[in-house]
């Protein structure tokens, strides 16, 4: 999220309206696609999602709208498919967006507000019948997966972001963003029997996004301060959580397999790249691995197995509508879509 002139954003974002996207007359068939979720404009109440026919190649802007008849809300910042359902999480207007797999039509919106108070919704994890949910006022919200009802809320840290599940434990991403430029640097480790932090391990400052491995243990990306203190790749050792913390420039992390495809995007000078991360050696085998030279603004990684192909989600100029570009495995470029504003997160249909 980020925080720019009103006016110019509004201006600049109507300008770059596409006015051919298909609709939903042209039949574009729910399925053998992907589902993007476009997070918009800080405050702008423009959060979107597209739709992209692998079939045709045809990108449906505005998909939530014309299928669920309503606006998505402010600022969609992650979303995760469980079973037969699609969690979208908007952070802006606090809600999280419960979508059919099958039909891409809401089921249910969750209103995430504790006592007249905005929980602030982040991102979204998986356990069980559970569903976890960060929220910026400091808790992981539990939710059952049936009575999509929350169960209850677990204490973390400061203003809490990405999570990542091993061994019956929840690691949680402490960022302390909202604090900046005093920021939180501990991860809190959640028992998932007994839903309680059992205790905090200190990274580096700014922690945010997690994943886990074939083996267990869990990498974080830690920003920094967006300056003298570099944003980092971290690991911690689930048994003895014990913390390694890598020297190259790292700021999103996806698994593609057994390896981790590795992010950096330096806002300031425009450089992008995506290496292939080698976890059973901690060894950054190819540093740039894909060629980025098309896309402007990194904005998100995903990879899909079944298709073999790596996702790239761009930003462009955070004004403009951005796109997805599609490589194989191997690192080749494929295609190009385009979505919504400031593209993120993706999700599957097959």
């Amino acid at each position: 999220m980020r925080l720019i002139s009103a006016l110019v954003l509004i201006s600049l974002a109507v300008v770059s309206c596409k006015k051919d996207d298909p609709t939903i007359s042209d039949n574009i068939a729910i399925n053998n696609g992907m589902m993007v979720i476009c997070e918009g404009l800080f405050q702008q109440n423009n959060s979107t999602l597209s739709f992209v026919n692998f079939n045709t190649n045809q990108s449906l802007n505005g998909f939530f709208l014309q299928t669920s008849g309503r606006e998505l809300g402010d600022t969609g910042n992650d979303m995760k498919r469980y079973g037969g359902k699609i969690y979208a999480i908007i952070n802006g207007s606090s809600t999280i967006e419960v979508i059919s797999g099958v039909t891409g039509v809401s089921i249910k919106q969750i209103a995430m507000v504790e006592g007249g108070i905005a929980k602030q919704p982040r991102s979204v994890a998986f356990y069980q019948d559970k569903i976890l949910v960060s929220c910026y006022d400091g808790y992981v919200d539990v939710i059952d997966t049936s009575s999509l009802e929350v169960e209850q809320r677990i204490l973390v840290g400061s203003n809490p972001e990405g999570m990542a599940v091993s061994n019956g434990m929840l690691f949680v991403a402490n960022s302390g963003g909202l604090n900046f430029p005093n920021v939180d640097s501990t991860v809190s480790v959640v028992n998932l029997s007994t839903f309680t932090e059992e205790l905090k391990i200190t990274v580096g400052k700014n922690p945010a996004g997690v994943e886990v491995d074939d083996q267990g243990d869990i990498y974080v990306i830690t920003r920094g301060d967006y300056g003298a203190i570099p944003s980092r790749l971290n690991k911690i050792n689930t048994t003895s959580y014990a913390v390694t913390q890598f020297t190259f420039d790292a700021s999103s992390i996806a698994r593609m397999n057994g390896s981790f495809l590795i992010g950096y995007s330096d806002f300031s000078t425009g450089d992008n790249q995506i290496g292939l991360f080698n976890p059973a050696s901690d060894v950054m085998t190819n540093p740039t691995f894909l060629d980025l030279s098309a896309v402007q603004t990194l904005y998100g990684i995903t990879y899909h197995p079944g298709l073999d192909r790596i996702f790239i989600s761009d930003a462009m100029d955070f004004v403009t509508t951005g796109y997805v570009f599609e490589f194989n495995g191997a690192g080749i470029y494929e295609n190009s879509y385009h979505v919504g504003l400031n593209p993120s997160k993706i999700v599957f249909y097959d």
